[in-house]
């Protein structure tokens, strides 16, 4: 090796970093709470409500709050036992002050103070003190109460006693730093969604939300029935094929199970799964577990009763199996693996041949001794494997006649001259007219536009391979290239193929044009949630008014501002309104410098905040529930604005 001198400005040992504290959490945020956007905002509150939680499942807490204040900060009190404050000898520092600032300390590992946790990394309440303006902690133990405050996860000082207490319990105040994070507007909606899931969890627990933000706004969750009151919740507006649902709550081999499951006739499966109450949205072993026993037990049935004697040539699949299924997996275990921080994935292999073996059990037993459900069951497992084979012809059919016509992409298509999936933009147009205009008047190097003729079909009551003969969504499905269908398809539906990062739905201000564009977003929500997860769904918010006096013209899109500027106008001639019914009123330049061009138009993205109640919204909206469609528009009828007779 040589003698030279080395360039320390490349690497050398003064390159090397020893953060302290909780300053690699400031610096590198996304490694502890996912991201810095709106996620992992939100994933403070969760982070702070877990350890309430986990007091519930301790048995100490009953009561939770939860409350998002006008300045946007967050306030959570439990009555808990109260984070001690006694003084640590081996830290040397009060046991709040080291809760509060120091990575991988706390109580859940010790399997003494809580035997079941889901925040079992212990860095949860510390990110949230690291990543805040300042963290408020007032602690209620002892007949006594104590208060600490942390700036950007320093303490300000030791702990005090400020006071009596009647009561026991922790509240943690803080306000998260708007120099790390995105945004720090929390969202009512989806704070909600993690709350009442947590009620249904933890049956009788009782879990307030408030928003001081707006006034009276408040959700009080407490459901004593558990999983099975989450169920009916599910599967509120559906007709069910097992009145009462599947549930069973066992203990094996030191991990608690339990599992709800109810058959409705719906088209779509819906599957939840905890592990230690965190929504492990990615699934895992337990999932795999719940799938794995399902088909077992459906199919073994059906061989020991010879069901299939008539329909011997059809071969059934997991997907059959669960479709119209709704159900709900909750574990808790000691000892969790979560995948990442964020705890979307559980990864203990050893649960998967746990579960799978408790529902072989459970369920063989459940469709023996109830045998006209079981009937209903495997009659619709049949109807849905004969369907998914039409489908897989349907698709076929669709790419044998794409080739013939001698190219991928249907002909009604105007595709853009771009190739980047994130810079470009489709349109998805009402009517052949206004698709006309929208070719007329787009940047063709960025912009594609899709004419839409007539009204879709109404997935939410067709099945999927009903779908698939539908040519409109035959040509939108071959314009987005994302393929269709279940993911375990080898053509199946893929986000990652999807050629726009922008699908505009544009379509006229009346009635037809808000039933098509409810239409088109039940089909994306249904079939392509996740391009709307993605955020590349958006809908065009054309103008209603264009009101001209002279040579001064201008366009509005709500009544409020077309009244504001006639009162404003009363002293000019010829002042006249013109109100916009169809795209098709509009001349190519006028659409594109009102709806179409990025530094002139409007546009609104889709967001899926609340998966679950956006579900009970279009299930009641575009299902077969007449009566409780009816009840919906009694209900709401006087909210209505700007509606066309």
């Amino acid at each position: 090796m040589s003698d030279e001198a080395v360039d320390e400005s490349q690497y050398s040992a003064k390159s090397i970093k020893a953060l302290k504290g909780l300053d690699a959490v400031r610096m590198r945020p996304a490694m502890y709470i996912g991201s810095t956007g709106s996620l992992g905002l939100h994933h403070l509150v969760y982070e702070v409500v877990d350890n309430s939680i986990d007091e519930a499942l301790a048995g100490y807490c009953t009561r939770i709050e939860v409350t998002i204040h006008k300045d946007a900060s967050v306030s959570c009190l439990d009555d808990g036992r109260g984070i001690p404050v006694d003084y640590h000898e081996g830290e040397k520092m009060s046991a709040l002050q080291l809760v509060l600032t120091t990575l991988h300390a706390g109580g859940k590992f010790d399997n003494d103070s809580y035997k079941i946790s889901g925040g079992l990394h212990g860095v949860g309440v510390s990110c949230v003190n690291a990543l805040s303006l300042y963290l408020e902690a007032e602690v209620y133990r002892n007949n006594k109460t104590y208060y600490m405050k942390f700036n950007y996860g320093e303490p300000e000082k030791d702990v005090e006693e400020t006071g009596v207490s009647t009561h026991t319990g922790t509240k943690i105040h803080f306000l998260p730093d708007p120099t790390i994070f995105e945004t720090t507007e929390f969202s009512f909606d989806i704070l909600s969604k993690r709350l009442r899931e947590l009620a249904f969890l933890n049956k009788g627990v009782h879990i307030i939300i408030t928003d001081e933000r707006t006034e009276g706004k408040t959700h009080d969750f407490c459901y004593p029935g558990g999983l099975i009151s989450f169920i009916k919740f599910l599967d509120e507006g559906k007709t069910t094929l097992n009145e009462e649902p599947v549930c069973f709550h066992q203990q094996r081999e030191n991990i608690d199970i339990e599992v709800v499951m109810q058959y409705n006739d719906s088209y779509m499966e819906n599957i939840f799964s905890f592990a230690n109450n965190i929504n492990t949205i990615d699934g895992g072993t337990h999932l795999a577990g719940f799938k794995r026993g399902l088909t077992r037990a459906i199919t073994t049935y059906i061989e020991s009763y010879h069901l299939l004697k008539n329909n011997n040539t059809i071969e059934l699949k997991g997907e059959d199996l669960r479709e119209g299924l709704t159900a709900i997996i909750s574990i808790k275990l000691p000892n969790p693996q979560f995948e990442g921080q964020t705890k979307t994935k559980l990864g203990n292999t050893e649960v998967t041949a746990i579960v799978e073996n408790a529902l072989v059990d459970i369920l063989g037993t459940y469709l023996a001794e109830n045998p006209a459900i079981a009937k209903k069951v495997v009659d619709k497992c049949v109807n849905s494997a004969i369907a998914r084979e039409a489908a897989r012809k349907a698709r076929q059919l669709a790419r044998r006649k794409t080739l013939m016509d001698g190219g991928g992409l249907p002909g009604k298509l105007a595709d853009c001259q771009e190739r980047e999936p994130e810079k470009c933009e489709l349109f998805l147009v009402e009517g052949d007219s206004a698709g006309g205009s929208a070719k007329m008047g787009r940047d063709r190097t960025f912009q594609a536009i899709m004419p839409l003729r007539g009204k879709i079909l109404n997935v939410e009551k067709a099945r999927i391979d009903k779908l698939l003969e539908h040519e409109v969504i035959q040509d939108m499905v071959q314009a987005l290239g994302t393929g269709f269908g279940n993911s375990e398809d080898e053509d199946g539906f893929s986000a990652d193929k999807v050629r726009y990062h922008k699908i505009i739905i544009m379509t006229d201000a009346d009635v037809d044009g808000s039933h098509i564009r409810t239409l088109l977003l039940t089909f994306f929500f249904r079939y392509m949630t996740a391009l709307i997860e993605k955020g590349y769904v958006y809908i065009a918010q054309p103008p209603l008014y264009r009101i001209k006096a002279g040579k001064e013209e201008k366009y509005l899109f709500a009544d409020e501002q077309k009244d504001a500027l006639v009162v404003e106008w009363k002293d000019k001639k010829n002042v006249t309104v013109q109100r916009y019914k169809g795209l098709g009123e509009m001349n190519p330049d006028q659409l594109a410098s009102t709806t179409m061009m990025p530094e002139s138009r409007t546009l609104l993205q889709v967001k899926l905040e609340d998966g679950i109640e956006a579900d009970k919204v279009f299930t009641m909206l575009m299902g077969e529930n007449v009566e409780a469609r009816r009840k919906f528009i009694e209900e709401n009828y006087d909210k209505v604005k700007d509606l066309d007779i």
